[in-house]
């Protein structure tokens, strides 16, 4: 368990709050690229920390993250014009560059110099693997900008998606690093169904209740669940917690492409989370549209609405349970892995009272985790 003051401590993240000003030291996903497909394209709205942002791409290709609301008379930015190295407020014509600075004051005189004095809140990007990373702490506490693998692969070899899971993202992290679970809720009943899931003859599945071993590392831990199959065997499954809020696991496509895949949980605020999902693939093959895992994990555009990021399959409709394929095929009733996981995460309430949990042997990465958090 975990007591109510530390859990406030670990799931609130405004400005100001322990976490939020821990969160805000590390470069986080604010939106995917594609978002932003092209120079001078329509601005996007991004929430973040519980801040509300306006994200744009100039003339010049550069992305710009600023605060939502114009320095005049707060209005929102989102409705700006984005034109000639600039967005543009449409309320007074005061216009912004990337980095904050007022170009161009359409309702005041260029002899007063007024613009000169005026700046919107900016935070620096960096476009990197098919997202934009942003930094919204300290500029003299800025990290070098993060170096994943996955990053440095061409378009062709990785996938990237997001979904916004609606509760906090302590939630999301501590499913994501729970190996216990998997082989549980995400296993088929049977082998003849197609729908997605762990086979019973799975060594996942057959494997018996794992024994945890989590080894402390400089970026947060490793750790494995060894699973006994017989005398002679055991199963192990592997995965890494890099702080604050990334996963990376082995994987494999259904046609046994081997990929390295992930998850990073970053929090909207207090009671929403983005997921950001993405895989690569180890070899030199790109990947094809039956490799990519969002087609079995319940992440990609057949899945979630690419306008809004919300999921099809969500609490107003029950996550499209199915009572009889319950009873038949998959263990759970609702299609999609990940989907499986949003619909008990967010079944927890929008911030689980962790002081009630009874936790266990098998839970010890979700202990650890929150030990490293609680100390960093």
């Amino acid at each position: 368990m975990l007591s109510r003051e530390d859990n406030a401590l670990l799931t609130r993240v405004d400005r100001g709050t322990p976490m939020g000003d821990t969160l805000r030291r590390y470069w986080i996903p604010a939106l995917l690229a594609r978002e932003l497909p092209e120079p001078d394209c329509p601005p996007v709205r991004v929430r973040l920390l519980g801040e509300n942002l306006v994200a744009f791409r100039d003339t010049q290709g550069r992305i710009g993250l600023l605060e939502e609301l114009c320095p005049h008379r707060r209005a929102s930015l989102f409705f700006g014009r984005n034109e000639e190295c600039g967005l543009r407020c449409v309320y007074h014509g005061w216009k912004f560059d990337v980095d904050g600075r007022c170009l161009d004051m359409m309702n005041e005189p260029d002899a007063h110099g007024f613009k000169d004095k005026v700046f919107a809140p900016a935070y620096p990007t960096q476009e990197l693997g098919g997202i934009v990373w942003a930094y919204l702490g300290p500029p003299e506490r800025r990290p070098p900008v993060p170096a994943f693998a996955w990053m440095r692969m061409p378009a062709t070899h990785r996938q990237v998606s997001k979904v916004i899971q609606e509760s906090n993202w302590l939630q999301g992290l501590e499913g994501g690093i729970d190996t216990s679970h998997a082989p549980i809720m995400h296993r088929l009943l049977t082998t003849e169904t197609t729908r997605p899931g762990f086979r019973p003859d799975n060594p996942f599945v057959r494997g018996k209740a794992p024994k945890l071993e989590v080894d402390i590392t400089d970026y947060g831990y490793r750790y494995a669940g060894i699973r006994p199959l017989d005398e002679a065997r055991i199963h192990v499954r592997t995965y890494h917690l890099i702080l604050p809020f990334h996963q990376i696991r082995p994987s494999r496509s259904e046609s046994g492409v081997p990929l390295v895949a992930g998850h990073t949980w970053v929090p909207i605020d207090d009671e929403n989370t983005m997921v950001y999902n993405w895989e690569y693939s180890t070899t030199d093959a790109p990947l094809t549209d039956e490799d990519r895992l969002e087609r079995r994990l319940g992440n990609g555009p057949l899945d979630v609405d690419q306008t809004t990021f919300r999921s099809k399959r969500n609490r107003g409709n029950n996550y499209l349970l199915d009572r009889q394929v319950q009873k038949t095929e998959t263990f759970t009733g609702i299609d999609g892995i990940n989907v499986q996981d949003r619909a008990i995460q967010e079944s927890m309430g929008a911030i689980v009272d962790r002081s009630r949990e009874h936790l266990g042997p098998a839970d010890r990465a979700v202990i650890q985790a929150r030990r490293l958090l609680l100390e960093t």
